[in-house]
């Protein structure tokens, strides 16, 4: 029996879409997860035995940190500045999380419903240094499907 390969399943770039147009130089992902409250339901049983029955509940929403080096790209700054201003009906956007191959190919997206961004970070900027800048984005969701 062969081996399963793996190597499809290495994150090696990931991207944003929003409103069709994908942006291809994220570099990291953090905070990305679904999840539901968790109901209890404590009784008795016939015999007079105590019990806890757990059940799901209604879904959470989430957040979701995209983090990019700096470029002259001002997407995020325009998505955020209609947030600002309280242009919500403009600023909530239907998108995804891309996860692309070595090849570039998209194995994996997370639909995220009614997103909107929350914050934007600049990385501090000091003279002489010579690390790369970096901008990270905070994206609020309603909810997110796996496809």
């Amino acid at each position: 029996m062969p081996l399963p390969d793996f190597d499809s399943a290495v994150g090696h770039s990931f991207g944003l879409e929003v409103d069709s147009v994908i942006i291809k130089q994220i570099t990291e992902v953090s905070g990305l997860k679904m999840e539901q409250d968790v109901i209890e339901y404590k009784s008795n049983t016939a015999d007079g035995k105590f019990f806890v029955r757990k059940a799901p509940g209604a879904p959470k929403a989430g957040e979701v940190t995209l983090t990019r080096g700096l470029t002259a790209d001002n997407s995020f700054e325009r998505w955020i500045k209609d947030c600002r201003f309280g242009k919500m009906g403009d600023a909530r956007k239907g998108g995804a999380i891309i996860v692309f191959d070595y090849e570039g190919f998209p194995i994996k997206r997370y639909k995220l419903m009614n997103a909107w961004a929350k914050s934007l970070e600049i990385s501090s900027l000091k003279a002489g240094d010579t690390s790369v800048l970096t901008e990270k984005l905070v994206i609020t969701y309603e909810s997110m499907e796996v496809e």
